[in-house]
Formats: structure tokens, sequence, C-alpha cells
């Protein structure tokens, strides 16, 4: 749920709330929360969009620190998608994974929006990177023909590189247009 610079009617205090055992995530804690990117739970509290209070994790985008985005705790789906940032040591796996993530492309484009929309509700980076390499190579197979790559297929490759990339640059500290380079000196290093 993103709800943007609505007055703010309750807040319940944390310890309070922890205590209640709703509460899987807590203040200041850096999470994923699918296609917005790595966001800081800036607070736990309690607002009545809908007639009936509930109790809301308050995310901020670290990209972008005046939006606000609120999740309710009581729903699962949504809170699913706030997932733990990997450390510095995952993402150095995965990188050294990578040259070994196959890159399938599927042809059929319904099949394809389907597959490609369940990877990124997932959060699965495994699969993110082989959505990635498949859709860069189908891009670069694609430029080679002198065509371009379907918006849509273009908008899944942003999308997937952006989930990866925020998260990278938040667990190794660099700045995002820094990644990718980063990325290619280690799988370079991995070669020598």
């Amino acid at each position: 749920i993103l709800m943007i610079g609505i007055p703010k009617k309750s807040v319940l205090p944390l310890r309070e709330f922890q205590k209640k055992g709703d509460c899987m995530h807590y203040v200041n804690e850096t999470v994923l929360y699918g296609t917005y990117g790595v966001c800081r739970i800036a607070d736990i509290e309690e607002r009545d969009f809908t007639g009936s209070p509930k109790t809301y994790y308050v995310l901020k985008p670290v990209k972008d620190e005046k939006s606000t985005i609120y999740v309710c705790v009581h729903n699962e789906k949504a809170v699913r998608q706030m997932r733990q940032v990997m450390s510095a040591d995952e993402i150095h796996e995965l990188i050294r994974n990578m040259p070994e993530e196959t890159a399938e492309w599927i042809e059929n484009k319904n099949e394809r929006n389907e597959k490609y929309k369940a990877i990124l509700n997932s959060g699965d980076r495994h699969a993110l990177v082989r959505m990635v390499r498949s859709l860069y190579l189908h891009r670069q197979r694609q430029k080679e023909l002198g065509k371009k790559m379907h918006i849509t297929d273009e908008k899944f490759f942003k999308d997937a590189e952006k989930m990866l990339y925020d998260e990278f640059a938040a667990a190794l500290n660099i700045r995002q247009e820094q990644v990718l380079p980063y990325i290619m000196g280690q799988l370079d290093g991995k070669k020598t």
C-alpha cells in the first residue's frame, strides 16, 4: 500500500507494539521492499486510512526519503515483500555464481510476462540475476538485428536491475552507478 501525505492520526509506541508480538520488523531496520528497492523502516504506527485504525510499517525509500510507503502489518502478502537486505558475503557469493547462472529466453510473450512478474514479486535474487542476464542477452541479439527490445521486456529489465543494484549498493556501501563496475571487477578477478 503506497499512501503519501496523509496526516498522522495516532502513533503506537514501539515498545508497546513489540510486546504484542505482531511485528516481524523494527524501526530503523533496512529492508528491500518489492520494486521500490531499499527502504528504511522509519516508524511503526497506527493509522486510519479505511475507517478502522490499523498498524502500519512506515517505509522511507533510501533513494527518495520524501516518499512514504505504508505497509499494513497484518497484510501477509505485502509484509512478505519486505525482505532483509543481503549481506556483503551473500552478494559476493551471488556474484561468484553469476557465470554459472543460465539465461533461457522464453519465446511466448504471455508466459514470459507471467514468469517475470512472479520473479519480481518473489525477490529471489538468483532468479533476478538469471532474468537480467536473459533480457540483456536478448537486448544484444535485437541490437545486432537492428531492432529494439519490446517495451514490456525493457521495463522488466530496468525493474530487476534496479532491485539488484539498490540492494548491492546498500549492502556494499557504494553508489548505485558503481555496482556494475564492481561486479565486473569481481568477475574479472575470478578469471585470473
